[in-house]
């Protein structure tokens, strides 16, 4: 059941990142960009999975008894934080950026900043 949940809400966000995208106006762009990007790292997640831990996967606890917890992918973890903080620092950009447009134009409306010369 929570495997249906997670694909739902992976689908969920990524069409209304989607949405977003392709809306005229600058800033729900950049909002749409940045949910797109953390719908791929909530599917990066899922798809790291959980597996059920051994002595041979979790080396710390070896002579700690029998019971090993369940145990995800260090490595997925990493990437995906790896990716927020890009993220992040995309997203702060494009809004730089889009403020910047908005002072040369007094418009953030993609179609007509398309139509100026």
């Amino acid at each position: 059941m929570s495997a249906f949940v997670l694909a739902l809400v992976v689908g969920a966000l990524f069409a209304l990142g989607t949405f977003l995208l392709l809306r005229r106006d600058l800033i729900r762009v950049v909002w749409g960009l940045a949910i797109v990007s953390q719908a791929a790292n909530v599917y990066l997640l899922a798809m790291g999975g959980i597996e059920l831990g051994g002595f041979e996967t979790v080396p710390i606890l070896a002579g700690h008894g029998e019971g090993v917890p369940e145990t995800t992918d260090p490595v997925v973890q990493a990437l995906v934080l790896t990716a927020i903080v890009i993220g992040f620092g995309m997203t702060a950009f494009a809004l730089v950026l889009s403020y910047r447009v908005y002072e040369e134009h007094d418009t953030l409306d993609a179609s007509e900043l398309g139509d100026r010369e």
